[in-house]
């Protein structure tokens, strides 16, 4: 890009103000944003009423080049929303409890200068963007999209029994308290699914998980196969039952995912105990899933409550949004 074309264009922050130091985040943005020879940042404030998509739609009525969306989870998911299938490309200023998509893409998370050099001096990457859309208990369609999962049943409970005060005071480790809270009360729940339109299976379950990528805080590989870029969603059916149960799905995720998976010798132990692994947690791979539940379940997307539904219909839109990342 040359000089000239630098200065004809401009970006644009969306931010949280509850979330962002403004003052230091406008410094930083100014910094990368004059060494890049850009011209002027716009800036749109999120609030109660919009946590961000209206915000980056006026954005894009401005011209804007590029997004920076700095905030939790939340905002980032809401700027993407608004984004999905424009051309323009998303910058991540991780400024959240969990930071998911920004952990997914190995972006600095300590750091504000580090961000913001990246968002004007990084490359592009397209990744895919989840697609849901959900029938709510009153009867009503909306669609959404998210960036790393969406969940039904316990994982969506655990989110809406997340003290927000907590969040502030040890970051992600106040989802362990949610699950706590969540889990005496959680009852396995009956659904049936079909993916990528083959015939309906009936399954009961405690949650299902439907993610675009698979890394959780604490570096916890969830669903190691999941890629941003595959044009696919990975899918957990979790069947556990009692406390065994949970122990094994744990053991999964922070043993067998986290630790075998690295060697020849432990793939092969994994493949050696992958039936009894089923019996508790299954795991699917497709571009779509439907799934209709007998009962209204709570619903998640990204860590943010979206009440209960009784049917979703979940796509992957592959490369549909255009991020900043590292130029390596």
């Amino acid at each position: 890009m040359t000089a000239s074309e630098s200065r004809n264009q401009h970006a644009a922050v969306v931010y949280n103000p509850v979330k962002v130091d403004l003052a230091k985040l406008r410094a930083s943005v100014a910094a990368a944003a004059q060494s890049a020879r850009w011209a002027e940042t716009h800036w749109f404030e999120t609030s109660v009423d919009d946590v961000g998509q209206a915000a980056t739609r006026q954005a894009l009525d401005a011209g804007a080049s590029m997004v920076l969306s700095a905030g939790g989870d939340g905002t980032v998911r809401a700027v993407a929303e608004a984004l999905r299938d424009s051309g323009v490309r998303m910058a991540i200023v991780p400024s959240g409890t969990g930071n998911l998509l920004a952990r997914n893409l190995e972006l600095p998370l300590g750091s504000i200068d580090a961000a913001t050099a990246i968002a004007f001096s990084g490359v592009d990457k397209p990744i895919d963007l989840g697609v849901a859309s959900v029938t709510t208990e009153a009867g009503a369609v909306e669609e959404h999209v998210f960036l790393v999962m969406a969940g039904l049943g316990l994982d969506a409970q655990m989110i809406a029994h997340t003290r927000d005060d907590l969040k502030k005071q040890v970051g992600w480790l106040a989802y362990v308290d949610g699950v706590a809270r969540a889990l005496p009360k959680a009852r396995p729940f009956r659904i049936r699914y079909s993916v990528e339109g083959r015939v309906d299976r009936p399954a009961q379950v405690s949650a299902i998980l439907i993610a675009n990528c698979g890394l959780l805080p604490g570096n916890l590989q969830f669903l190691p196969d999941a890629r941003l870029d595959d044009g696919i969603l990975d899918i957990a059916v979790l069947q556990p039952k009692g406390v065994l149960g949970w122990l094994t799905i744990w053991r999964r995720v922070t043993w067998e995912n986290g630790v075998l998976r690295r060697s020849a010798v432990g793939r092969r132990m994994i493949q050696a105990t992958e039936s009894s692994n089923e019996r508790v947690m299954t795991t699917l791979r497709g571009a779509d899933i439907r799934i209709v539940l007998e009962h209204a379940q709570d619903f998640e997307l990204d860590g943010d409550e979206f009440g209960l539904v009784r049917k979703v219909k979940l796509h992957a839109d592959a490369g549909a949004l255009i991020v900043r990342v590292p130029n390596e």
